[in-house]
């Protein structure tokens, strides 16, 4: 275990990183900080921000940066995430975000950025099967054997499509990543913190690799 690790994990939607993040947590023993998660609560409970966030999912567009930054530095300031560290999924999505973070971690910076490289085609695949229990959260992979209602084995919650995992909404997302986020690895590049990391395996060799990349980047103590 390491104590106090910060990290960032980034990548194209359906690389994985949301099963990777939860098992990074697990094993450093820090908060999985996912920023599509807070604002999918948002929605479920028609908050002012929901509302706002909710149109533009729906469109396949990106929160603006004010709302995230602001969500995010509230988030960062909990005692969990100042006493153990945190792994962020889903933010930054741009440079103005990332320098945000900076200033918000100005005393506690981030012990590496991790790219996780997954093709844009292989992503096209994994999201259009993906289904979620709308209730937990669970993620299942649809083959089109599955008995229908398909019931979740974690919590027994319905399993179903995303509104948000359509054909044209997923493509208009990975334009957008294109378009905004890739500038976030030559930005990391430039001072060391960026770690590249092949997401084309299994998931647990997959895992090995990404503690491996955060093991060799940690700071001291």
């Amino acid at each position: 275990m390491i104590p106090g690790a910060r990290l960032i994990l980034l990548g194209r939607q359906g690389a994985g990183k949301g099963t990777q993040c939860v098992r990074l947590s697990r094993h450093f023993v820090v908060p999985h900080i996912s920023t599509g998660d807070m604002l999918r609560a948002a929605v479920r409970e028609g908050t002012e921000l929901g509302v706002m966030a909710k149109r533009v999912m729906d469109e396949g567009g990106l929160v603006g940066d004010e709302i995230m930054v602001g969500l995010v530095r509230e988030r960062l300031s909990q005692p969990d995430a100042v006493g153990r560290g945190y792994i962020l999924d889903g933010f930054p999505r741009t440079v103005g975000q990332a320098e945000a973070l900076d200033i918000i971690n100005s005393e506690r910076p981030i012990d590496v950025v991790i790219d996780l490289d997954v093709p844009r085609e292989l992503v096209l695949q994994r999201i259009t099967a993906r289904r979620v229990c709308r209730d937990c959260g669970t993620n299942y992979v649809a083959t089109g054997n599955e008995h229908m209602p398909w019931i979740c084995e974690v919590c027994g919650g319905d399993v179903m499509q995303r509104d948000d995992d359509t054909t044209e909404a997923i493509a208009h997302r990975l334009d957008l990543y294109e378009e905004q986020t890739s500038p976030l690895i030559e930005f990391y590049q430039r001072d060391g913190r960026l770690a590249i990391v092949d997401g084309v395996a299994s998931p647990d060799e997959v895992f090995r690799r990404l503690t491996a990349a955060v093991e060799a980047s940690r700071r001291p103590a």
